[in-house]
C-alpha cells in the first residue's frame, strides 16, 4: 500500500508577544529544524518543520505584526504578510486575556484585503488558562463574527493544552505531495539563529519599549564540548554608542540577567548545559544596512 504524504507551509501570525515562538517550539519540539537556503515558494524564512503522521508541517517565519514607524518596521511587516501569502495554511494567534485589540481588528482588515481568496485561516486563542470559560467563548464569537475563520481552537502554548488537535488539524489540511525536506533534517547552522532569536527575546523583554527593534543578535560562536554541554558565544549589535549603556545596565545587571534568561531556555530547548557569552558592539548605521536585512531573511524596504 503506497503511503500518501502531505506537506506544506503554516503561517503563524499575531501581534508581538502573542506566544508564536512557544507554539511553534512546542509543535516543532525536539525535532526542530531550521533550513537557512530559501525554497523557490516562499519569500520568507523557514522556522521549523513538524512532523504528523504522514505530513510535514513547514512553519515559515512571520515576525509580530504592528504598526511599522521605520524602515527596519517595514521590513518585517512586508515579511510576515508575504510569508502568510505563501502559506498553505494561516493561524492567527491571539491572546485571550488581551482578545480582540486595536492590532488584532488591523490584522483582521489585513487578512480581508489580501486573502478574499477563500485561503484556509484557522483561529488559536493562546492563553486560555488566563480567562474564565465564558469570557473564552464570547472572544471566539466576536472574532468568528469579524473573520470567518475555518476553525478555532482554545490552547495554551505553554502548558501544551490543544497543541496537539491544532497540528492534527493541520497536517490533515495540508496538499498532498511529496516532503520538502528529509525527515531527520537537523542542521547546526540554523541552530545558532534560533539561539540568536531567544536571546533577542529575552532582550525585548527586559528592555520593553527602550530599544524594541534597534538590535540584532548574532552567534558568532558555537562549541559542542565533549561534556556534552555548548559553548555559546554571541554577538549583541546595537545603533548608537548610547544603547550599549541600556543593554548592559547598572554594573552589568542587565546583560546578567538577560544572560541568565537565555541560557535557562536554551538549556531546556537543547537539553544540555549550555554556557552563554554575551558581548554588546556598536554597529553604527546597521537599520539602513542591506546586508543585515538580508542576513534576516527580510527585504530592504526603500520609502518614507
Amino acid at each position: 500500500m503506497t503511503m500518501t504524504t502531505r506537506a506544506g507551509f503554516v503561517a503563524l501570525i499575531g501581534e508581538p508577544n502573542a506566544g508564536k515562538s512557544t507554539l511553534l517550539n512546542r509543535m516543532v519540539g525536539a525535532k526542530v529544524s531550521i533550513v537557512t537556503h530559501k525554497v523557490q515558494t516562499t519569500r520568507a524564512r523557514i522556522r521549523g518543520i513538524a512532523m504528523e503522521g504522514d505530513a510535514q508541517i513547514v512553519f515559515v517565519d512571520t515576525p509580530g505584526l504592528f504598526r511599522p514607524r521605520r524602515r527596519l518596521d517595514r521590513a518585517m511587516v512586508a515579511a510576515a504578510w508575504g510569508g502568510a501569502a505563501d502559506a498553505d495554511v494561516v493561524v492567527l494567534l491571539i491572546e485571550a486575556h488581551r482578545g480582540l485589540t486595536e492590532g488584532v481588528r488591523a490584522i483582521l482588515d489585513t487578512l480581508k484585503e489580501r486573502f478574499g481568496d477563500g485561503r484556509r485561516v484557522a483561529l488559536a486563542i493562546n492563553k486560555i488558562d488566563r480567562v474564565k470559560a465564558e469570557v473564552l467563548l464570547a472572544l471566539a464569537e466576536a472574532m468568528n463574527a469579524a473573520y470567518p475563520f475555518e476553525k478555532t481552537f482554545m490552547i495554551s502554548a505553554e502548558r501544551g493544552h490543544g497543541v496537539e488537535d491544532l497540528k492534527a488539524w493541520l497536517g490533515a489540511t495540508l496538499p498532498e505531495g511529496p516532503w520538502f525536506y528529509p525527515e531527520d533534517q537537523i542542521a547546526d547552522l540554523p541552530m545558532r539563529m534560533i539561539a540568536a532569536e531567544i536571546t533577542r527575546e529575552k532582550l525585548t523583554l527586559r528592555l520593553h519599549e527602550e530599544l524594541p527593534y534597534q538590535l540584532t543578535v548574532e552567534t558568532e560562536r558555537w562549541e559542542d564540548r565533549e561534556d556534552g554541554s555548548a559553548r555559546i558565544d554571541q554577538l549583541i549589535y546595537v545603533a548608537r554608542d548610547g544603547h550599549k549603556g541600556i543593554i548592559l545596565g547598572h554594573k552589568g545587571e542587565t546583560i546578567k540577567a538577560v544572560g541568565r534568561d537565555a541560557r535557562v531556555e536554551l538549556t531546556e530547548f537543547l537539553g544540555r548545559p549550555v554556557h552563554l557569552f554575551l558581548q554588546v558592539k556598536v554597529r553604527e548605521n546597521w537599520l539602513e544596512d542591506k546586508e543585515r536585512y538580508t542576513e534576516m531573511g527580510l527585504e530592504f524596504k526603500d520609502g518614507d
